[in-house]
């Protein structure tokens, strides 16, 4: 999907965006549960990049869980980091969030950033070399020994188990219950708009990117997570 219409898409659906997803918020809770684990080593200080943060759901979940970290959120929709923005006053973190509207390489590129978060983001990028480049632009942006945690829908395709792995999740993304033309329209959306690629391939491309090898931490239907290190060999 090319960049502006994503971003036209994403600006449509952020009024309505965390309502849309509440079915799946165990699925998220899980992950952030997992998520808290990995980043407890970073410092009490620390600043997190949030890439493609949308609605801001990771931002918050960390903002409360380390009241001493900092965040910039990266998103290209004015409209998810208006809500995102929305989530910061509300919640009492504002003063600790930097927010810039665009794409990542729109973002000063400094080794600042002890993490970064991006969830659900890199399987918008169809070409793979565009995607490794991708997680390059993330990693010049973190200090040495900085930590990416990522996470993507990541499936063999080709294989018998995605297609029962893609009703199920349709299942659950269906408050209505799953019927049959919303399965082909996901099906034909995913085949078009989403590079869900094996889970070995997907890090494979964040390793080509400069990191160590990644380490998968969460699995809960198609969604896959992944954190890592930047390689020492880079610093």
């Amino acid at each position: 999907m090319r960049n502006e219409k994503l971003k036209i898409l994403f600006d449509q659906q952020a009024a309505n965006y965390d309502k849309q997803w509440a079915g799946m918020a165990p699925i998220r809770d899980a992950l952030y549960l997992l998520l808290d684990s990995h980043f407890t080593c970073l410092p009490e200080n620390a600043r997190i990049l949030c890439v493609g943060v949308g609605t801001g759901a990771e931002l918050a979940h960390l903002a409360e869980r380390f009241p001493n970290w900092h965040f910039s959120a990266v998103d290209p929709s004015g409209a998810m980091l208006d809500v995102c923005r929305q989530r910061a006053v509300q919640n009492g973190f504002l003063s600790r969030c930097h927010f810039h509207e665009g794409y990542l390489d729109t973002l000063v590129a400094e080794a600042s950033y002890d993490a970064a978060t991006c969830f659900l983001v890199s399987q918008f990028l169809l070409d793979v070399n565009a995607r490794t480049t991708f997680f390059t632009e993330i990693a010049r942006r973190l200090k040495p020994y900085g930590i990416l945690a990522n996470a993507d829908l990541a499936s063999d395709i080709g294989s018998p188990a995605y297609e029962m792995l893609l009703r199920g999740w349709m299942t659950l993304m269906s408050s209505d219950g799953l019927q049959p033309e919303i399965l082909e329209r996901a099906r034909a959306a995913y085949a078009k708009d989403v590079a869900i690629l094996p889970a070995q391939q997907v890090a494979g491309l964040i390793k080509a990117a400069g990191f160590e090898a990644p380490v998968q931490f969460f699995q809960a239907g198609l969604m896959h997570g992944w954190f890592c290190t930047l390689q020492i060999d880079l610093i």
